[in-house]
């Protein structure tokens, strides 16, 4: 592969400057080959690979992960209920399922309208938890009505959006009109939000290929931090130091918009509790706060050995289907005009932070481990400026840091249905590019200054992704 140390290429408007890092360059010129299998041997066949798991377990190991399918997919209910490994639901909660926000194993949709916002987006509350309704907003409640006459539990609110919008003139004059939702609450059942606290929409990712992702070794990821910018590019990566619930030690958080938790069965944990109302070993207690006390005294489904509504056994099972969700099989276009794009990838710096390969670790489980991967990501945060800016800081990442996005499996959405960044509030790759600042800033402006052909090329390379 050609070393790149830097270069430029000229544009109107004046010269683009390149990341002078020789080992961005080396990274960034993917191999035709990679770019096939940009999840190795654990690579679906298919472009839209669904709940398809990765192609290289064994027929025994494919055959168990059917019951994590079940869990994963069928909807939970309350309890009590005749089906006990199933009950549990809520008290309050977002959704029904795993499969609610990420239809297909995919990203969550949204469209892009002014109404009550989807299953798939939901919205956290505060820096610290709201004393009245917790970290996140609970759409949907096991009792019905404003007024439960059995005293049940209710919905904490109902979540609007409506979208407001900006235009951005590119450097040869076009104009891109920009989006992005104010969230609403109404209908709140258990009295008001704090004043002033910060809220962040956000909408469910794509699930594809995470196991790949689990199975980067930490010290991989520390390797690419730069949190004090000491290579002068104007890049600080640095990792979410976040506490692993099945150690107590601190690891690098790889999962959630802004890196929240380390591994994918915590991942799995979490979403369990705080979208479905769902305990676990990972996370005992429900999301029902002191002013909630229908929530606190609503029957659980509680397993009488393990204490918890879904137990290790069962948690396992809905992890390992997770981790081993197929990465998407990469897409064609016309060769000449996706090598120009990448190109133009690397040249205006998205390479820096949307590292092309990682190397999954050969200590990891088989069917993942030693793979050279292509998800376009360093896991790492990265301040995204004010425009992106939530104000709400989780762990150790700030209010205007977010985790870098995988791009695989980004040209597997259709064009109509596309919900980008974290709060899906981009409809297109160009808007998308166009909400980048902060560290990415300097990239943003090199890509207003291209040429139409150099834009079309860059979006014909990444829909290939």
């Amino acid at each position: 592969m050609t070393q790149i140390a830097a270069f430029a290429l000229t544009v109107s408007g004046g010269p683009l400057a390149a990341v002078a890092s020789s080992e961005a360059g080396t990274d960034a010129v993917a191999t035709a080959d990679g770019r096939r299998l940009p999840g190795g041997s654990a690579t679906s066949k298919r472009r839209r690979p669904g709940l398809d798991p990765v192609p290289n377990l064994d027929r025994d190991a494919a055959f168990d992960l059917s019951v994590g399918r079940s869990f994963f997919a069928t909807p939970w209910v309350q309890a009590p209920a005749s089906t006990t490994a199933r009950d549990g639901l809520g008290p309050i909660f977002n959704a029904h399922s795993c499969l609610s926000c990420h239809p297909a194993g995919g990203r969550g949709a949204l469209a892009h309208q002014d109404g009550e916002a989807p299953t798939a987006l939901v919205l956290r509350l505060g820096e610290t938890p709201d004393p009245t309704y917790g970290g996140q907003l609970q759409t949907r409640g096991t009792g019905l009505g404003r007024a439960a006459a059995s005293g049940a539990p209710i919905a904490e609110g109902k979540l609007f959006v409506r979208f407001v919008g900006r235009d951005v003139e590119l450097g040869d004059g076009t104009k891109v009109g920009l989006v992005r939702p104010e969230a609403r609450v109404e209908q709140l059942a258990y009295g008001p939000l704090a004043d002033g606290a910060p809220t962040s929409a956000r909408l469910a990712p794509s699930l594809h290929g995470v196991g790949l992702l689990d199975a980067v070794g930490e010290s991989a990821l520390l390797a690419r931090a730069d949190p004090d910018d000491a290579d002068g590019d104007g890049i600080s990566g640095r990792p979410n130091r976040v506490v692993d619930l099945r150690t107590g030690e601190k690891r690098a958080g790889r999962f959630g918009h802004k890196a929240l938790q380390p591994s994918v069965e915590q991942q799995v944990a979490a979403a369990f509790r705080d979208d479905m109302g769902i305990t676990s070993e990972l996370f005992r207690d429900e999301s029902c706060t002191a002013a909630q006390e229908s929530c606190r005294t609503a029957p659980s489904g509680r397993d009488p050995k393990t204490n918890v509504e879904i137990p290790p056994r069962l948690l396992d099972a809905v992890s390992d289907f997770t981790r081993y969700l197929a990465a998407s099989a990469s897409g064609e276009g016309e060769p000449a005009q996706v090598r120009r794009g990448e190109e133009v990838f690397t040249q205006a710096g998205c390479a820096a932070c949307h590292v092309p390969t990682l190397k999954t670790s050969p200590g990891a489980r088989p069917a993942l481990a030693d793979q050279t991967i292509w998800p376009y990501t360093d896991l790492l945060l990265h301040d995204m400026g004010p425009d992106l800016a939530d104000g709400r800081s989780e762990g150790e990442a700030s209010g205007s840091e977010w985790r870098t996005a995988p791009l695989w499996g980004l040209g597997t959405v259709d064009v109509g249905e596309r919900a980008l960044l974290h709060d899906g509030r981009a409809r297109s790759i160009v808007e998308a590019i166009l909400w980048h600042g902060g560290e990415a800033e300097p990239s943003r402006n090199r890509f207003e200054r291209l040429p139409r052909d150099d834009r079309d090329a860059l979006v014909a390379f990444l829909e290939t992704l």
